[in-house]
């Protein structure tokens, strides 16, 4: 069983910038698959970026040159470097972790607030 620790999160201005950070813990095997999703009050669940364990990136059209995911795969830790955060951006923002059977654990969420 894998287990998710998230930090970072909180209220920022408009053009901002904030970092989440994400550890995994338990049994974790090698190849596997890290990422941030968000989801905004009366919306879907969406995928924010992602980073595999060999070191693939997938992030969302929306986030694209202001976010940037990054690994440590020695401390099983995945960050989300978010810069000039913009009010639409507000959501809580889960982590979730990927085994290689596509079996998937989530985080509990952190808020991100971002004011106009």
């Amino acid at each position: 069983q894998v287990q998710l620790v998230e930090s970072g999160g909180g209220l920022v201005q408009a053009g901002g910038s904030l970092r989440l950070s994400c550890t995994a813990s338990g049994t974790i095997f090698s190849n596997n698959a890290m990422g941030w999703y968000r989801q905004a009050p009366g919306k879907q669940r969406e995928l924010v970026a992602e980073a595999t364990s060999g070191g693939n990136t997938n992030y969302a059209d929306s986030v694209k040159g202001r976010f940037t995911i990054a690994r440590d795969n020695a401390k099983n830790t995945v960050y989300l470097q978010m810069n000039s955060l913009k009010p639409e951006d507000t959501a809580v923002y889960y982590c979730r972790f990927t085994n290689y059977r596509a079996v998937y654990v989530w985080g509990k969420g952190t808020l991100v607030t971002v004011s106009a």
